[in-house]
């Protein structure tokens, strides 16, 4: 396929908050703030809030009725780009985002017609936020379970804020977006859109 910098991408965010929607969410912020920045570079997309709809537990692509998964997992499918925001709790991503990478286990059964996983191709990123330590493991946690799933990450593939130990100030309640996560989030768009335009352009060999 041949690629230039103008090449349209398209990217999904999932959105992690426990809460779900018309409550406030920094989860959420973060992720439009990072679509955002991705629309800079020509990407276009949604953020989808999880909890908005009914991904059962389990590690099959489609779980039965009632399951939002594979709508959600569709989308992924028919982008280029994943970003995955959530928040810190007790030091581990949200249970919403495990029960994310739980669903995305399943990928490691599909393959295309070279033995590649669907989602060899794709690109990956996370936004963290929280008002506790922790965005580092977090992010290493998350980059471990989607890079086992077949996505590829570029350098810098996370932006986070997170505030004063014990305290209750969100990122949400921010007056204004702090000049380090503002840039790390700039970073993060403009090399995961050259990763995937690079991935578009040459996809890796056929697994054996």
């Amino acid at each position: 396929m041949n690629t230039t910098d103008t090449t349209p991408l398209r990217a999904v965010a999932l959105v992690c908050t426990l809460s779900p929607s018309p409550h406030p969410s920094s989860s959420q912020l973060l992720a439009e703030q990072t679509m955002a920045a991705l629309s800079e570079h020509g990407v276009t997309g949604k953020t989808i809030r999880i909890a908005d709809h009914d991904v059962q537990p389990g590690v099959k692509a489609d779980m039965g009725e009632g399951d939002a998964w594979p709508e959600i997992r569709s989308t992924i499918l028919n982008c280029d780009i994943l970003i995955v925001s959530t928040p810190i709790w007790l030091g581990h991503p949200s249970s919403i985002a495990q029960r994310v990478l739980e669903r995305l286990d399943a990928e490691l059964g599909e393959s295309d017609d070279e033995g590649r996983m669907l989602t060899y191709g794709k690109v990956a990123a996370v936004c963290v936020v929280g008002n506790e330590d922790g965005a580092h493991k977090v992010s290493a946690d998350l980059f471990q379970g989607l890079n086992d799933v077949g996505f590829s990450l570029a350098p810098n593939a996370v932006t986070y804020w997170v505030g004063e130990a014990m305290q209750g100030t969100d990122y949400q309640d921010l007056d204004k977006i702090p000049e380090k996560t503002a840039a790390t989030t700039k970073t993060l768009a403009a090399n995961t859109a050259h990763l995937a335009r690079r991935l578009k352009s040459a996809s890796y060999p056929p697994s054996s």
